[in-house]
């Protein structure tokens, strides 16, 4: 992450990085619907390789509406990471408040069994303060 992430967590040796950006250009606030993209950032810092399995978010709005995303790996995959290896991936976020936040946790499987890793809360929020930098 090329910015600082608004979320940094670290679970028996898998270190979180999450942050966040508005899309005000695939926004439509009259209609309330508020888009924004989120990068999450996942680093095996163990000597025990893992594989993320499942993901689990909790999305609340400004109305504190929460909404339970729940499912298989993350973007249609489930990599696995040895000590030492990142991946990286970018996804979507859409609201009907301008601003919410999003949480979670990974289920990861290893050699030893299963840990659930945290995600720190991070901000969705349209402002330049949280903004990704671009690839």
């Amino acid at each position: 992450m090329e910015s600082s992430p608004n979320s940094t967590t670290v679970t028996a040796g898998v270190r979180i990085e999450a942050a966040a950006q508005y899309l005000p250009a695939e926004s439509d606030p009259d209609r309330n619907r508020y888009l924004y993209v989120y990068r999450v950032r996942i680093t095996n810092e163990d000597s025990v390789a893992v594989r993320l399995i499942k993901r689990h978010w909790v999305i609340l709005d400004a109305h504190n509406k929460r909404e339970d995303v729940v499912g298989e790996g993350v973007v249609g995959k489930q990599p696995r990471l040895e000590k030492g290896e990142m991946f990286e991936y970018t996804s979507y976020c859409p609201l009907r408040t301008e601003w919410g936040t999003m949480e979670g946790s990974y289920s990861f499987e290893t050699d030893a069994g299963e840990i659930e890793a945290g995600i720190g809360r991070f901000f969705l929020v349209p402002s330049v303060d949280n903004a990704l930098s671009p690839k």
